[in-house]
């Protein structure tokens, strides 16, 4: 199993490679007040894709903080409860 999962990752770094290798004519992105960035096409991509990467995970960050929050509260409201009432729920890795 292990040999098959670093075979694909070899294929899949042997064509990031081979795209990079052919995407490095240079672009020119104009933005506002003029300013001008010339840069390698593949560059370019890598960039915006990182930026939306990045700016997926933060749209993410609020939901995992609030559902924490929320998980904490519920265990703090079943160790209330009586042992009796409490169900059985196996705990939390």
């Amino acid at each position: 199993m292990t040999a098959l999962t670093w075979a694909i990752r070899l294929v899949i770094f042997s064509f990031l490679v081979v795209f990079a290798v052919q995407n490095t004519d240079p672009v020119t992105l104009n933005f506002v007040l003029d300013h001008v960035w010339q840069a390698p096409l593949v560059i370019v991509l890598l960039a915006f894709f990182a930026a939306g990467a990045v700016l997926g995970l933060l749209s993410v960050v609020g939901v995992i903080y609030r559902q924490r929050r929320e998980i904490a509260n519920l265990r703090q409201l079943t160790a209330k409860l009586p042992a009796a009432s409490a169900p059985d729920i196996p705990p939390a890795l």
